[in-house]
């Protein structure tokens, strides 16, 4: 089966602003997204691409448009079940003051049984991505054949979810992941089990130096804002 490349959005204005931005408008790449999302079409200059499929989201969009611009013929289409978790009540609020509510302890540690008030579950937001990139996957192969690559933006909860699917993990499990704004994850699919190809590649080793105020051992919800 085909050969999928999920990129997450490059740095936003919400990721250094500390905040959870979830479905919230408005939210940007900042001046470092931009130029991740710049350097990013060259990263992928040996890539055949045969489909982009992107998340609604504003970040996401503004991540894909210069690998659109120097590939003029390649169409991108919008598919709402890659978009972000609907993090609801949480939306917008700063990361800090999320880390006292009860409810973070069950984000980290059992997040199979996590439901955002007023949004989604994270069952829920797992399962609505991987039944898109199930129904993608066919799609592309019928259409490309058993070789194509295409490729998916999306979020780093959405991705990490994705992985943990990939690889047979338990969604509780899956904080034990980590992509960094930008970074390239890349699956084959074949028809007996997924393969990973890459996970979370930024095309350095930026991200792997020592950074002040580290989670500690949590996940970052949302993904966090990488390297600085």
């Amino acid at each position: 089966m085909a050969t999928l490349i999920l990129v997450r959005h490059g740095r936003s204005t919400a990721n250094t602003a500390g905040l959870l931005a979830g479905w919230t408008p408005g939210v940007a790449l900042d001046e470092r997204g931009a130029a991740q999302a710049a350097a990013l079409p060259g990263r992928l200059a040996g890539v055949p691409l045969a489909a982009v499929v992107t998340s609604p989201l504003q970040r996401c969009r503004e991540t894909l448009q210069p690998l659109l611009d120097a590939r003029p013929g390649l169409e991108v289409r919008t598919d709402e079940r890659i978009g972000e978790c609907h993090y609801g009540d949480w939306s917008g609020r700063k990361l800090a003051e999320l880390a006292d509510e009860p409810l973070m302890t069950v984000v980290q540690q059992h997040p199979s049984a996590a439901a955002f008030p007023g949004g989604e579950s994270m069952r829920a937001m797992q399962a609505r991505a991987v039944d898109a990139v199930r129904e993608w996957n066919a799609r592309v192969e019928e259409e490309h054949g058993e070789d194509a690559v295409f490729l998916m933006c999306s979020h780093g909860d959405i991705i990490k979810a994705l992985v943990a699917d990939a690889l047979g993990m338990h969604l509780d499990l899956f904080q034990r992941i980590h992509v960094d704004p930008c970074s390239v994850t890349a699956v084959r699919y074949t028809r007996l089990r997924p393969f990973l190809l890459r996970l979370g590649d930024t095309g350095d080793l930026g991200g792997l130096a020592p950074r002040e105020n580290t989670s500690g051992g949590s996940g970052v919800v949302g993904g966090g804002a990488g390297a600085p």
